[in-house]
């Protein structure tokens, strides 16, 4: 079963590298590509939140990394879901971590 774990994130670049961390070190299911990804939709943030997410998905394969339009929280959710792969959908804000 794979598992997909989806980050909106606007403005978050003080916390969604942390954010980033804690799912790929804490997620053991996220282990193989084919376990698991981990979705981040850039919600048109202004500040460097879009070049944390790019360089992240360049450094990890199961990192997916989506940029659109601010359209608020609930549009990058969605965005997050049409793109996710997994048969179970988490979903983790950006300012936020899993222990």
């Amino acid at each position: 079963m794979k598992i997909s774990v989806i980050i909106p994130v606007y403005n978050a670049e003080r916390y969604v590298r942390y954010a980033i961390d804690s799912v790929l070190a804490g997620a053991k299911r996220l282990a193989a590509e084919d376990e698991g990804e981990l979705v981040c939709v850039d919600d048109g943030s202004t500040d460097s939140s879009w070049e944390i997410l790019d360089e992240a998905a360049a450094c990890d394969t199961r990192i997916r990394v989506f940029h659109k339009a601010n359209g608020g929280e609930g549009s990058a959710r969605n965005r997050g879901m049409d793109e996710a792969t997994g048969d179970l959908l988490v979903f983790l804000d950006a300012d936020d971590a899993f222990h």
